[in-house]
């Protein structure tokens, strides 16, 4: 008859010992993380200011045309306030004769009761501030800041134009540039003051929602 001894069993010093790399692995993982999301956060932080600050320079200079970036209708087919105060802020600019033609953009958007473009919202005001119908051009195709720009490029070659004034919210020009330059145009902004914008924390709902659009720029 064989005789079993007591099983062996780690004691808890060797078991602790054993933890340890995988501790400090741990621990190191968290350190990594936490600098990562510092940085991260540093670099969001910069990215508002550099937002805001690009929103306060108006560059307008004499020009082929000035440029209105579209923006959301109301349901009952309306110009919104922040296609409104863009389209008003163009023809102020037309009306001191920084250029001859304003080019409305913008399409229908995808969930519209009442079919009509940005773009003839756009035209709507500018022409109600005594833009004449002949000074106005649509782009109505678009759905995105990409396919206008995309868009708006294609019109300029067309026509010859070479020049052209950028105008949208203070807080849409940064991205709006970049977009502009990744097409190979040029424009001088024009933006709207952020002071024409009601609510504070819109304007900041509004700057934030820009760097997350920023980054899925880059990660395209």
């Amino acid at each position: 008859m064989v005789t079993r001894g007591p099983a062996l069993v780690d004691s808890p010093r060797l078991i602790a010992r054993r933890q340890r790399p995988m501790k400090r692995f741990l621990l190191l993982l968290r350190r990594i993380a936490l600098v990562a999301l510092v940085m991260w956060l540093s670099a969001c932080g910069l990215l508002l200011v550099i937002i805001h600050y690009t929103g306060t320079r108006d560059e307008a200079v004499r020009s082929d045309l000035i440029i209105v970036l579209g923006a959301a209708l109301t349901d009952e087919g309306k110009p919104y306030k922040a296609l409104s105060r863009r389209s008003e802020h163009a023809a102020e600019l037309w009306k001191m004769g920084y250029a001859a033609m304003i080019l409305c953009t913008g399409g229908i958007g995808r969930s519209v009761r009442i079919p009509r473009s940005e773009a003839d919202g756009c035209r709507e005001v500018v022409m109600r501030e005594g833009v004449p119908r002949t000074a106005i051009v649509l782009e109505e195709r678009s759905r995105s800041t990409e396919e206008q720009v995309r868009n708006t490029r294609d019109i300029m070659v067309k026509h010859g134009w070479r020049r052209a004034i950028l105008v949208s919210d203070s807080y849409h020009v940064f991205r709006a540039r970049r977009i502009f330059s990744s097409m190979g145009i040029h424009v001088a902004l024009s933006p709207v003051p952020a002071a024409k914008i009601e609510s504070p924390l819109f304007y900041v709902f509004s700057m934030i929602r820009e760097v997350l659009a920023l980054h899925e720029q880059v990660l395209k």
